[in-house]
């Protein structure tokens, strides 16, 4: 079955609460953070964030038509600390958000302002649920590592999957990745974060995510960006949908643009753990 949505005007992100009722609701992803507004959390600076990857583990790299993800077996990984209560959660995948310039696509926005794009670590409480199809069904079931992209220079880690996307152009396309690849690299070295409940970015936009936003971006290059911009939303056997659209979101049927724009951030407190 195709994916209905997307990020044209027919099925966008403004479209996703006729489709998914979930996307309709009050601890909506990705909001704005108003870094004058964010709360100060004692509490939490004496619970560090953990984690631990297995780079054996990372192994495929795919294209749903929206994104390019890796997808991980999660054994062996750990997330833990922070606003995760002492659960431990283990990496199920991770993918990325980009626009059309190097000046939008990330989710999340600091003070209005946009990056290049957003890294997700995606992952899913193994102390209290059997599978991330269970954990997405509760509010305290992901938690999802967020990272900003910034322009300059290229990312060596992030390099394994830039020079790969060209062998999974087409949604559906699916390669092993080469060589081991590992999740931290991808983390930037300030630890500094802010958190909040929110939920996952992408339909059905179930509220079950504890984002933690890391403060400090990372860089990758400009011609990381373009081959991400060069993957396509459609299957290798249809045509191109960019003669049927007038919406230049998806520009001839390129995958750019994959970013939510942010929602209301509501009552609910974001909160900041150390400085930058």
């Amino acid at each position: 079955m195709s994916v209905t949505w997307g990020y044209t005007q027919q099925n966008g992100p403004q479209k996703w609460p006729e489709m998914f009722p979930q996307a309709r609701g009050q601890r909506q992803s990705p909001v704005d953070i108003v870094t004058s507004k964010t709360q100060h959390s004692g509490d939490l600076q004496q619970l560090p964030l953990r984690w631990k990857y297995v780079p054996e583990n990372t192994r495929s790299l795919v294209n749903p038509g929206y994104c390019w993800r890796v997808d991980v077996n999660g054994k062996g990984s750990l997330l833990t600390g922070g606003p995760l209560h002492g659960e431990q959660f283990v990496l199920e995948q991770f993918h990325c958000h980009w626009g059309c310039s190097d000046s939008r696509g990330s989710e999340h926005t600091v003070d209005g302002e946009s990056f290049a794009g957003e890294l997700h670590l995606v992952h899913w409480n193994q102390s209290k649920y059997k599978s991330f199809a269970e954990a997405a069904g509760h509010p305290d079931g992901l938690a999802v590592l967020g990272v900003f992209l910034k322009v300059g220079k290229p990312h060596p880690e992030l390099d394994i999957i830039a020079r790969l996307l060209p062998f999974i152009t087409h949604k559906g396309d699916r390669v092993t990745l080469t060589q081991p690849l590992d999740p931290a690299r991808l983390l930037p070295q300030g630890k500094a974060y802010w958190t909040y409940l929110g939920s996952l970015t992408t339909p059905p936009c179930s509220e079950s995510v504890t984002w933690i936003l890391f403060k400090e971006p990372i860089e990758v290059s400009n011609e990381q960006l373009e081959l991400f911009r060069e993957m396509r939303c459609y299957d290798a056997g249809e045509e191109c949908p960019c003669d049927a659209t007038i919406n230049k979101q998806f520009d001839y049927g390129k995958v750019i643009n994959n970013f939510r724009p942010p929602l209301e951030l509501g009552n609910r407190p974001l909160r900041e753990v150390g400085s930058h």
